[in-house]
């Protein structure tokens, strides 16, 4: 039981933490979408930078961008959540039954390793250069959710 219950409290912490960002980037729209902006405009990375012209100077995908990455971010909160309840209904039932209910829990777990190891770490942050700047650089957060849902995807689908 004790088990169970901390696989379940990793996936509460990314979906309590999902699901304040989605809330908060929807709210304060204009703070992150700044930084969208700023990322894909590459508009902060070293000077004369040999790779620029794969910035986007577009307003409407800079918006397009972000709308999919809060869709994406409610996307993980949902799975989390309902991976929660359908584990917490199977808290008492036999390993494999467990096991089953597993399958939200992974796809939301599996979404946010995607979101923040695959398009902050790997697209913004290599593609778009985004470790070059000084003000606009959001890799060490990315990772710290990367490695969370990472290490909670993980644990989560040992069996019993």
């Amino acid at each position: 039981m004790i088990k169970r219950l901390s696989k379940i409290t990793l996936i509460f912490i990314i979906a309590s933490n999902l699901t304040i960002v989605a809330v908060n980037n929807l709210v304060d729209y204009t703070s992150n979408y700044l930084f969208v902006k700023n990322v894909l405009s590459m508009d902060t990375t070293f000077p004369d930078n040999k790779l620029m012209h794969r910035a986007i100077t577009s307003p409407f995908l800079w918006n397009a961008a972000y709308i999919l990455i809060i869709l994406w971010e409610f996307a993980i909160a949902f799975f989390c959540w309902y991976g929660i309840i359908k584990l917490l209904r199977k808290i008492k039932s036999t390993p494999e039954e467990f096991d089953n209910a597993k399958n939200p829990a992974t796809i939301g777990l599996t979404l946010c390793a995607l979101l923040f190891g695959f398009a902050f770490i790997t697209v913004a942050g290599e593609w778009f250069l985004m470790w070059q700047s000084e003000i606009w650089n959001g890799e060490s957060a990315a990772l710290k959710l990367f490695m969370m849902s990472g290490l909670s995807l993980i644990y989560l689908n040992i069996k019993e």
